[in-house]
């Protein structure tokens, strides 16, 4: 299986400078990203001080920026550039200002560098000011030329203005600067890695808004409880209260984020690395395995029951050449690239698929039969006629197996539907969470078509699956 990815920062090709204030109606440039913090350094600091102070001041200059960046403090109040060219706000940028030979060659050197707070993930807002006309809690320019010229190292530097908990970063990767926001809108039955995110994002900014309820588990699921807090969200901030999370929703998530954590401030709470490690693989491949292949494994046999262009894979969490060939024959139904990657794009298209037959297919499909997974994963707090199918089922497997307890059919995911969730998971040798995922549902269903084997199936019904 993949390494779960990290959100972590990376150097921008381009970063998106506004000539103007935040408000000030003016253009917006594309600036490649070395080239900016070259001419910011160039309307700055003068190219006559000292080496070690120049080096300090563009490290200072490249973490203020990359923090701009990385939590897309514009962006996410609805602008559409990274980061403005004046002092007051940013930092000084002149589109057709000289660049200084020297600060264009210290920045090559460290334009993929910068500070941060120890144990922490973002760039540090290195706030900094002249130190004579102004004056700030952070870096003093002109101060930095005494204390180079006092034999002071740029990293000393920093430290004497930012303090003795930063650290340094170099080599960072490169990337090419992309929306964050989801491709297409989250909402009830989604999951991913967006998902996992925004519960991260929702349970922090709960602890400043308590109206806003706790997502119980933070597992990338767009359960009920999710779409409950993303509707409490959306109403205490003056959203569409829709449940549904599309780029306007997603945005203001984040910068609500972003003032609660106090990422845009020197004395920032910080991210710590396990709140930007994702939940799950970002693609999925040949030579992969676990739970999430069979997952998939799963939704593209169900879709091909209903389509004659590809066929069945063994259900067995191994991304196999059968694998790759099945999400080819998909891609190539969907109309996308045949890579044979289960990407989020491939994902987003093989969900949706699976929710418009789910949705479309008449009751009269299941009679004598388990339904399909109905797309939502089903847990504690969970209600419903699909709860209220499950415990059906459940009931029906406790008469064969005296290790699983008869519930109660109430439409109520509660303790004892949770417990008798266990029990199954544990007898069958799947993950005991306590969640109905498609395979825990899949499990569910063979057993109890297997039990009521005895009534005829009509040649349109679903067909089971028997997840190895």
């Amino acid at each position: 299986m993949n390494q779960l990815p990290m959100l972590l920062p990376t150097i921008p090709q381009a970063i998106v400078v506004h000539l103007g204030g935040q408000d000030e109606e003016a253009p917006n440039i594309e600036v490649g990203f070395i080239d900016y913090i070259a001419n910011v350094a160039s309307n700055e600091i003068y190219p006559t001080w000292p080496e070690n102070a120049l080096i300090a001041n563009v490290i200072a200059q490249t973490s203020f920026a990359l923090n701009r960046v990385y939590t897309e403090y514009y962006r996410s109040k609805g602008y559409d550039y990274d980061i403005t060219s004046t002092g007051a706000m940013d930092q000084t940028y002149d589109p057709g200002g000289s660049v200084f030979e020297n600060l264009e060659q210290i920045t090559e050197r460290y334009f993929n560098s910068y500070i941060r707070r120890k144990g922490k993930v973002e760039p540090l807002y290195a706030v900094y000011c002249d130190g004579v006309r102004t004056v700030c809690d952070g870096l003093s320019q002109t101060g930095t030329v005494a204390l180079a010229n006092q034999g002071l190292s740029p990293f000393e530097i920093l430290q004497y203005y930012y303090g003795e908990d930063i650290e340094f970063v170099d080599n960072v990767s490169i990337s090419t600067p992309e929306d964050t926001a989801p491709t297409i809108p989250l909402r009830l039955g989604y999951s991913g890695n967006d998902v996992y995110i925004l519960q991260r994002r929702l349970n922090r900014i709960s602890a400043n808004y308590p109206s806003i309820p706790k997502i119980p588990i933070e597992d990338g699921i767009f359960g009920n409880e999710t779409e409950n807090a993303v509707k409490e969200f959306q109403s205490v901030f003056g959203l569409q209260v829709d449940g549904i999370v599309g780029n306007a929703t997603w945005y203001e998530v984040r910068e609500k984020y972003n003032a609660v954590k106090k990422l845009n401030e020197l004395l920032s709470e910080g991210l710590n690395y396990d709140e930007v490690t994702l939940q799950f693989p970002e693609n999925l491949s040949f030579g992969d395995s676990g739970v999430y292949v069979s997952i998939i494994q799963y939704y593209l046999n169900f879709v091909s029951a209903f389509t004659t262009d590809f066929s069945d894979v063994p259900i067995n969490g191994r991304f196999d050449e059968a694998t790759v060939e099945q999400v080819k024959d998909f891609q190539a139904f969907a109309g996308l690239p045949q890579s044979g990657i289960m990407d989020e794009v491939t994902w987003n298209a093989l969900y949706n698929e699976y929710r418009g037959i789910i949705l479309s297919l008449p009751p009269s499909s299941f009679e004598g039969i388990a339904r399909p997974f109905p797309g939502i994963v089903l847990r504690i707090g969970s209600t419903g006629q699909d709860v209220r199918d499950l415990q059906e089922y459940i009931n029906v497997l406790a008469g064969s197996y005296a290790q699983i307890p008869e519930i109660a059919v109430d439409g109520i995911f509660g303790e004892n539907t949770r417990d008798a969730v266990y029990a199954i998971q544990s007898l069958f040798g799947l993950t005991v969470d306590g969640s109905v995922d498609s395979i825990t549902w899949a499990k569910i269903a063979d057993e109890y078509n297997t039990i009521l084997a005895g009534q005829v199936r009509a040649d349109d019904q679903f067909p089971g699956y028997t997840v190895n």
